[in-house]
């Protein structure tokens, strides 16, 4: 009985790697997501979801992305507070129900947040690399 209530004290990997407010930012995005598919989602909510999209893998930003670590600034600023915009637009009903199902889907995908936030840095090292290194033959 003790090794139960352990491992539901002891901290998973997602909690170490990842802060609570961004953990609550996938989440609140996570439901969004998922209340889109119900119809009683009004269209202000879907539409301020579809330019939190857009503005995510759009080219054009405030700070371009092709500058490591910086570039991705803007992306954490603006796209959570859109998302969280639409959030407080969605009726309460959906937005549990919504949470809800969210939180199951990441009960199942523990992998899936720090994967995604690894593979950010790994890709923002990858392009510093790169400008380094145009920049020092640029140099010679």
């Amino acid at each position: 009985m003790t090794r139960s209530v352990r491992s539901q004290t002891r901290p998973g990997l997602l909690t170490r790697l990842v802060p609570s407010r961004l953990r609550s930012v996938w989440r609140d995005a996570l439901s969004l997501l998922l209340a889109l598919g119900d119809r009683r989602t009004p269209a202000s909510a879907r539409l301020v979801a579809a330019l939190a999209l857009l503005y995510t893998v759009s080219p054009i930003d405030l700070l371009p992305d092709s500058i490591p670590f910086v570039g991705y600034g803007d992306d954490l600023l603006i796209v959570p507070a859109l998302l969280a915009f639409a959030a407080r637009s969605l009726p309460g009903e959906v937005l549990a129900l919504s949470r809800f199902r969210a939180d199951q889907f990441a009960a199942r995908r523990r992998w899936l947040v720090p994967a995604i936030v690894g593979g950010m840095v790994l890709l923002s090292l990858g392009l510093a690399y790169l400008l380094v290194r145009g920049i020092g033959s640029a140099l010679s």
